[in-house]
């Protein structure tokens, strides 16, 4: 009886998990709207005091999303003010709800990411089952890998879907001769 061979775990194809460059901190949604009189105004000195009396703490190293979800006007500088507050205990914060919060965060790590480690080679971006991943990340990601990859594929190993492959670059073919046929002897110029 012959024995199984597993051929995908003897491979080259190299899996680039997008998951695994999530830190796995909470994500946290701060409604600014709580800072604001009767949710809609910003009045200075109530927000101020509404800032300083918030225990910021709460939020040590959890992502902050900064959101409003009334429809006030709320000067740009509001939202400033929340964030350097944050910049002692949050791990990172944004404007906009969670999936905002991590689209930046996908983007800038895969921006950092070092992408020589792939360089040549067949890649299988990992792609079943991760709902923290959004999917303009799996698009930042082929993009890059397009730069340093031989071959992408999207699933897993074993079952995967081709997406691209490189080029192969072109060979100079040899002049291609008639069978059966002479070349005439001509003469050389002379130099």
């Amino acid at each position: 009886m012959e024995s199984i061979e597993n051929r995908v775990a003897q491979g080259e194809i190299e899996v680039y998990n997008l998951a695994d460059l999530w830190d796995d901190r909470p994500v946290t949604e701060l409604d600014i709207s709580t800072f604001l009189v009767d949710g809609l105004m910003l009045k200075e000195k109530a927000f101020r005091s509404e800032v300083d009396a918030h225990d910021w703490s709460q939020y040590t190293d959890e992502h902050v999303a900064l959101y409003c979800s009334t429809d006030a006007i709320v000067p740009t500088w509001g939202y400033m003010l929340i964030a350097s507050e944050l910049r002692d205990s949050a791990q990172s914060t944004t404007f906009g709800r969670a999936d905002d919060l991590r689209r930046e965060y996908y983007v800038a790590a895969l921006d950092a990411e070092d992408w020589s480690a792939y360089e040549d080679k067949p890649i299988v971006i990992k792609g079943c089952g991760d709902d923290v991943v959004p999917e303009m990340a799996y698009v930042h990601a082929t993009q890059k890998l397009q730069g340093v990859a031989k071959k992408l594929m999207y699933g897993e190993p074993c079952s995967s879907v081709p997406l691209w492959r490189r080029p192969q670059e072109d060979k100079p073919k040899p002049d291609a001769e008639a069978v059966g046929v002479k070349k005439p002897d001509l003469p050389t110029p002379n130099a």
